[in-house]
């Protein structure tokens, strides 16, 4: 999980435009958060059911997740 969620915010500090200044740690928290987050937003989109109780988040939405996270971090100045 750690080394899918470091790639994964390494590619959201990529498309995000502009500097993002993080460590690798602090992009592998992103990415793992983002999944988190696009989890979150497609479990809303598309409920749960009986036959699928668990609703995975696909990469390209983690990285949609990790770039939305990025965006409000720096709306209230906690990244550079």
């Amino acid at each position: 999980m750690v080394i899918v969620g470091l790639i994964v915010g390494i590619l959201a500090r990529f498309f995000y435009p502009g500097a993002v200044h993080m460590g690798l740690i602090m992009s592998a928290v992103l990415g793992i958060a983002g999944s988190f987050v696009a989890g979150f937003i497609g479990r809303l989109l598309h409920p749960a059911t009986k036959d699928q109780p668990f609703h995975p988040a696909g990469f390209v939405y983690s990285i949609l997740g990790a770039i939305v996270l990025i965006f409000l971090a720096r709306t209230f100045g906690l990244i550079g």
